[in-house]
């Protein structure tokens, strides 16, 4: 049997490349991420140290005597990254007026360094008009990032736009133990008030339900609608996927077929008797 022409392996290299421009590129796995981050729960992350917003260094012990709460930004984020620090920073005032404004602490992280630096979490924090005494914007040191994201759970990934990354707020108890994680682009202030109470108290806190495919997938397949200044499901990725899958179909018709055109061309025509 011979082989393609070259004209056919022509077409068929054109349909691989655009299949793989169609589908898009790896971003995190929901189970995976979501494995990562519940067995961070009950965990201690080691003492880090780190640069806050104005210069002086701090360590993780810091703020033990209090409960705390972290999440993790990276400043290049032009929607994502700010919308939610801006919604975490309404749940933190409603938790402050149910608990005071010295029950707890909260972290925002910067993990993208060097970006991350010092200066551009003193800025980033300014443009979310946060100036609380106690938020603090924290620059870790380069060589503990990999270790400090594993211990609070937190997973993300490059991607063409920048990160994909979990979104998650972590709350740890006057012990330095993480307690709870709270996911999603927004929740209930109801419930970061339970948790820090929780965290105060020691019993044990009221999970969020992820049972539904949905709302798990929401975690990650987000995006910023500045129409509304909320999020909303990237329909584009499905859109995009559906596409991908399209496009490797439809190479393997044309493959099936261009096989067996040439086949029929070079058997032998049927012996009459």
């Amino acid at each position: 049997m011979r082989c393609f022409s070259r004209e056919s392996l022509r077409s068929l290299v054109g349909l691989i490349a655009v299949a793989l421009v169609a589908i898009p590129a790896a971003a995190l796995e929901v189970d995976a991420a979501m494995k990562q981050s519940r067995a961070a729960i009950g965990r201690a992350p080691a003492n880090y140290e780190f640069t806050a917003s104005d210069g002086r260094r701090v360590r993780l012990a810091d703020f033990r005597g209090k409960p705390l709460l972290v999440s993790f930004v990276y400043t290049g984020c032009g929607q994502v990254c700010p919308t939610t620090t801006r919604f975490l920073d309404k749940a933190v005032r409603q938790a402050s007026d149910a608990l005071g404004d010295d029950a707890f602490n909260v972290a925002t992280i910067g993990f993208n360094l060097p970006f991350d630096n010092a200066s551009a979490m003193r800025d980033f924090a300014r443009h979310q008009g946060i100036a609380r005494a106690q938020w603090k914007f924290l620059s870790p040191d380069a060589g503990s990032v990999g270790r400090l994201t594993v211990d609070f759970g937190f997973m993300y990934a490059a991607s063409t736009g920048g990160f994909d990354h979990v979104t998650q707020l972590s709350v740890v108890d006057a012990d330095g133990r993480i307690v709870q994680q709270l996911y999603g682009e927004s929740f209930d202030p109801k419930l970061l008030v339970a948790a820090v109470r929780s965290a105060t108290t020691g019993a044990a806190p009221a999970p969020q339900d992820f049972s539904d495919l949905v709302t798990r997938v929401r975690i990650l397949c987000t995006v910023y609608d500045p129409r509304t200044g909320t999020y909303r499901l990237d329909y584009g990725l499905f859109i995009e996927i559906f596409t991908g899958l399209t496009v490797l179909g439809a190479t393997l018709h044309y493959l099936m077929r261009e096989w067996r055109r040439q086949r029929r061309a070079v058997l032998p025509p049927p012996t009459r008797v």
